[in-house]
């Protein structure tokens, strides 16, 4: 593991390191005594099998004569205190665009969601995750509006380009100009903006922008985060010439950040977000214990889809089979639905061109949109933008069977090794927002629909609804996940290859004291499986407990197992 100083001489050069690290430092006096530490064992993630995350907006649920941070933490403390541990609050600041991800003022709360103190009110049942939109902020933020105007301070905060170079090498995430022109006091000049003209990219090379950046990370952690997310943090270091991704200096920045919680708040986990091919996302977990604590698996949403859609499971099992181990230290954030779309490029390699084409068009007819990103070769599809229960849907199925069919897709989630983040229109059964998408012309809306809070519980208390159906069955599966010390975000995970409908795999209890068999049908075929010792690699006792009440052990003798699972069942059996 590097030293902060071999980080900054690495990113900065030997000149600066001296008077880069005293700021660190004192930016580490400041915050150390206003950030509490818990008692943890520095031995281990400090996290366990109860820990699940809820992903949501600060207003996705609602209720007059509140605001929707007071809102979201009642309902919270009512419905889901007893089967989540903790709430990822999407970007709460004051925002622009981009439904907050275009930040005006990182040290604020929106007005329009609440204040400071609903937040850490929010944090006394339910531990937190910040979003740190370090990539770009909006142009309306002081910082830019400074830029503008001349101001000296912010003279080298944004990335200023000479339209006429080639940029031909930068990685594009959008179809959309990848340099913006604003007229400044200095006259009209062209800004990098990755994103949107309304997102502006900050620039990391003046040591300025990452200090002001680590000075919002340490009042995030005096403000409760347990875990801090890097939005988009691999476009962060822009070098002329290259794909300007995953950048060598992003992950030195990545790491120094992880070295100064190391120093004062080191129950804080970092987790990178990086929708890019796999490959490339776990690189940010570094040696294992110098960068990230945790990455997304970006490539689980869209091969979960692809399984439940073709009722084959072969692909999700191959690339489950092909995962790194993980150690006590780091661990996968493992999602299937967000605040985004689907994403298509951590499929690919995966899954050929006929299967992608089929993916895309089955979200089509289900009522989903596409995004596209612009390419040397034009235009490719990046983003499928659906309400992940209505993209596994078969809409001719009975409302039973649908319950069944996107929880069994939930379940792929919660029994992979890792820490599951459960987006809350996937946790409370909500469809597509068709509505949001007319209004806004924003295909990412029809998976961000606010929900009022009455309407919500009525519909949860209406007997046979499907969303009643699968917010039962998920409480269900959680309650199960919570209480097995196998399904440790660190236990080990065995993929078994058995029948292609069905997602199989074994985790163990990091002591050994306990392993559970994990079956998930992803399809409507009724399926009797013979596991033994040609198929499974753990020997089987002669005696097994079901958990869940899907499936059937039909017979347990030493090292062979009989069992049926009927369609789209989940089947746990600790042993």
């Amino acid at each position: 593991m590097k030293t902060k100083k071999e980080l900054i001489e690495f990113i900065y050069g030997p000149d600066s390191v001296e008077s880069i690290a005293k700021r660190i430092d004192r930016l580490q006096d400041q915050w150390s005594s206003l950030i509490k530490v818990p008692k943890i064992p520095r031995a281990k993630l400090p996290l366990s099998q109860n820990d699940v995350i809820m992903i949501s907006y600060g207003d996705s649920i609602q209720k007059n004569g509140i605001t929707p941070l007071q809102a979201l933490k009642e309902f919270s403390d009512l419905w889901l205190k007893d089967h989540i541990s903790g709430i990822h609050i999407l970007p709460f600041s004051p925002y622009t665009s981009d439904d907050g991800f275009s930040v005006v003022d990182y040290r604020k709360i929106n007005p329009d969601l609440g204040s400071w103190e609903d937040v850490e009110e929010l944090g006394e049942h339910f531990n937190l995750m910040f979003d740190l939109v370090l990539n770009h902020c909006s142009v309306s933020s002081p910082w830019f509006k400074g830029f503008l105007a001349g101001d000296e301070k912010y003279s080298r905060y944004f990335h200023r380009v000479d339209p006429s170079t080639d940029l031909s090498t930068v990685f594009r995430p959008r179809a959309l100009p990848l340099l913006t022109e604003f007229e400044t006091s200095r006259g009209k000049e062209h800004v990098w903006t990755t994103f949107s003209p309304d997102q502006v990219d900050l620039d990391f090379s003046n040591p300025d922008v990452l200090l002001e950046f680590l000075d919002i990370f340490l009042l995030y952690a005096s403000k409760g985060a347990q875990i801090i997310r890097l939005d988009a943090i691999g476009f962060l270091w822009k070098e002329i010439g290259t794909s300007c991704m995953h950048h060598p200096k992003t992950h030195a920045i990545v790491q120094l950040y992880r070295a100064v919680l190391n120093d004062v708040a080191p129950h804080i986990i970092l987790l990178t977000e990086t929708n890019v091919p796999h490959k490339d996302n776990i690189s940010y977990f570094g040696t294992g214990r110098d960068e990230a604590h945790m990455v997304y698996q970006f490539t689980l949403p869209p091969l979960t889809l692809d399984a439940f859609i073709r009722e084959s499971a072969v692909h999700l099992t191959d690339w489950a089979h092909s995962l790194p181990r993980v150690n006590s230290d780091h661990s996968y954030f493992n999602f299937m639905s967000s605040h985004d779309g689907i994403g298509v490029l951590p499929a690919r390699g995966y899954l050929n061109e006929d299967e992608v084409d089929h993916l895309i068009d089955v979200v089509r007819t289900r009522g989903g949109r596409v995004s596209y990103k612009a390419t040397a070769d034009g235009e490719i599809p990046y983003e499928l933008n659906i309400n992940f229960r209505d993209a596994v849907n078969n809409p001719d199925f009975p409302v039973e069977l649908k319950a069944m069919q996107f929880l069994s897709s939930q379940a792929v989630m919660l029994v992979m090794a890792g820490v599951p983040g459960i987006y809350v229109h996937s946790l409370l059964g909500s469809g597509n927002w068709t509505q949001g998408v007319d209004e806004s012309g924003i295909n990412r809306r029809i998976n961000r629909e606010k929900l009022d809070s009455h309407q919500l519980v009525k519909e949860l208390e209406e007997e046979d609804s499907l969303r009643r159906l699968i917010y039962l069955g998920y409480r269900g599966l959680l309650k199960i996940r919570r209480s097995r010390k196998a399904f440790d975000p660190s236990s080990p995970q065995t993929i078994l290859k058995l029948d292609d409908e069905v997602f199989a795999l074994i985790r163990t209890a990091y002591d050994s004291s306990e392993s559970i068999l994990c079956l998930q049908n992803t399809s409507r075929r009724r399926l009797h499986m013979v596991i033994d010792g040609r198929n499974c690699p753990i020997p089987l006792p002669g005696s097994c407990d079901c958990l869940t009440s899907g499936g059937s052990v039909i017979e347990a003798e030493e090292g062979r197992w009989e069992i049926i699972l009927e369609p789209f069942e989940v089947c746990w059996v600790a042993f």
